[in-house]
């Protein structure tokens, strides 16, 4: 079957769905990947055919409208919020403005949406595989009637902030309903020449099915079809240094990942005094800094190691904990080898995975407000010394590896693609397998 992957220009988002990418083209589907010019080269370096489309413009515009600054942003997203007093429906409706008009619009500007739909009525895919947040890809299957399916990289905050917006809506008298997303998606799919009913908004918002790689255990309960699948990291091409397979004493990993220093790029508390306070502790500390963080560092202690990048896959197996911002790939490669996280989050869904994190006794929270080096290096010691925590962080990893691998996950959308062609319904259990 030919199948079309879909991205917008964002590295880590992409990286999520190559793996899967990858078992289709070994299955000998046919696979082509469409996102906006700025992705082709990570694209191509991945080993997949890349298909510009649209401009960067959007994302240049959104950028430049937040100044840089996405901390602001993100107080109107709080998906950790679980108070029915808050849980208003002006809070709710609010939330569903924001992700419409500030996120997945301009992800998903009109040459982008112009583009794909061109795209998908050229090519004629079966399926469709879309990340999150870009929208084109389920408005160009719709205009075409290919199968579509979402694809996460985290715990379903946006199915799970629209499961509670839908259940406010229907309480309410008819002329007293708005929902910006669905009108957004409406009018969208007009300038095709389509028209779709209220019943088929949500299979555009959230899929026909969700393609989710994260353990049970931090699963929102968003209602729909599920196919589980076993997260395996992609971190661009690159080199094992040697010293990787060389630990000796229990090893620190402090990273602000690829996606924070895209898009955040600024630190609460400098690393010269995270790292300083480390500087005692019977451990190695390896840092993953940018060229820029590197020039503000003066000495530092005899226990750190400062490197630019390392793949996580390769240096998470030898690591006591990992210190991050909660970016996507790093908490999923840390789950994968049950490594205890050490979260300082602040965006999207970082957030709620700390929450969970510490929930689940699989690691600790610290607020980004709260962050000291002496609160950092307290939590590293209660890591170190309570076995407890890796246990838990273990019980994640096994989570994971005993869901069906990207091969396996193939099969699965090769069954469920066949029956949108026929007609057949897929079924409305939230797992496949």
């Amino acid at each position: 079957m030919r199948v079309l992957i879909t991205s917008f220009a964002h590295n880590t988002h992409y990286y999520s769905l190559v793996p899967l990418a990858w078992a289709l083209r070994a299955a000998g589907h046919e696979v082509r990947v469409a996102s906006q010019p700025s992705l082709t080269d990570t694209i191509v370096t991945s080993g997949l055919t890349a298909v510009p489309v649209g401009d960067d413009q959007a994302i240049i515009d959104l950028l430049t409208e937040v100044g840089g600054d996405l901390v602001p942003y993100q107080r109107g997203l709080d998906f950790t919020e679980t108070r029915p007093e808050v849980l208003t429906w002006e809070y709710l409706l609010g939330q569903q403005t924001m992700l419409t008009a500030l996120c997945f619009a301009p992800l998903n500007g009109d040459s982008t949406m112009d583009d794909m739909v061109a795209l998908a009525r050229s090519w004629q895919p079966d399926l469709v595989l879309w990340e999150p947040f870009t929208y084109s890809g389920p408005v160009a299957a719709r205009v075409v009637g290919a199968a579509h399916a979402r694809l996460l990289w985290g715990p379903d905050v946006v199915g799970n902030s629209r499961r509670l917006f839908t259940e406010a809506l229907a309480e309410l008298p008819a002329e007293q309903r708005e929902d910006p997303m669905a009108e957004w998606l409406r009018w969208t799919l007009h300038r095709y020449g389509c028209q779709i009913g209220a019943d088929e908004v949500e299979d555009l918002v959230t899929g026909e099915w969700t393609v989710d790689p994260t353990p049970g255990s931090t699963r929102l309960p968003v209602p729909g079809r599920r196919v589980a699948m076993r997260y395996v990291p992609y971190n661009s091409p690159s080199v094992v240094p040697e010293w990787v397979a060389k630990a000796e004493r229990p090893r620190v990993c402090l990273t602000l990942g690829v996606s924070s220093r895209e898009t955040y790029g600024k630190d609460v508390v400098s690393f010269q005094e995270l790292l300083g306070a480390l500087g005692d502790l019977d451990v190695e500390v390896v840092a993953t800094l940018s060229d820029a963080q590197r020039d503000h560092l003066g000495d530092l202690p005899d226990n750190v190691r400062i490197c630019d990048f390392v793949p996580l896959d390769v240096l998470l197996p030898s690591c006591a904990v990992i210190i991050h911002h909660g970016g996507a790939g790093t908490w999923s490669t840390a789950t994968l080898y049950g490594v205890p996280q050490i979260m300082i989050p602040s965006l999207w869904d970082a957030p709620l995975k700390a929450q969970q994190a510490e929930r689940l006794g699989a690691g600790i929270a610290i607020r980004p407000d709260e962050l000291t080096a002496d609160s950092l290096r307290a939590a590293v010691v209660r890591v170190l010394d309570d076995p407890s925590i890796t246990a838990a962080a273990r019980r994640q990893r096994d989570e994971l590896l005993a869901a069906p691998s990207p091969a396996e996950v193939v099969r699965i959308l090769e069954r469920l693609t066949a029956d949108h062609r026929s007609g057949r319904p897929a079924g409305t259990a939230t797992d496949h397998s």
